[in-house]
């Protein structure tokens, strides 16, 4: 069994500008169908618009307000909130608040994966 804490895994900046720090992938844990990481965006921040040829992802709300955008569709999270993106959906979160959420993935997330205008 393998046990980590969030708080003594590194974070570090995705290719669409937000800030993870990863809870379980591969390269902490065996898990090779999936990611899983806490994501922050600052208030009156927002990540890249982009897409994900592969991925499948969602975003869980855990603090904060945002406005979602998925393939053209925009939506106000907050707290509790969860928001899926299919494969090569377009989407973009802007923080009205500071944000912090969890972001999933199905294949994991990779920065080759993830595509810009």
């Amino acid at each position: 069994m393998i046990v980590l804490n969030v708080s003594s895994q590194k974070p570090f900046t995705t290719k669409d500008g937000s800030r993870i720090r990863s809870i379980l992938d591969c390269t902490n844990a065996p898990v090779r169908n999936q990611s899983l990481a806490e994501a922050s965006v600052l208030a009156g921040g927002a990540t890249q618009r982009h897409y994900h040829r592969k991925s499948e992802e969602f975003y869980f709300i855990l603090e904060g307000e945002g406005i979602m955008e998925v393939d053209a569709e925009r939506r106000t999270h907050r707290s509790r909130g969860c928001d899926p993106d299919p494969p090569g959906a377009w989407h973009q979160i802007t923080a009205s608040q500071p944000l912090r959420f969890l972001c999933c993935c199905a294949p994991p997330y990779s920065h080759d994966d993830t595509f810009f205008a």
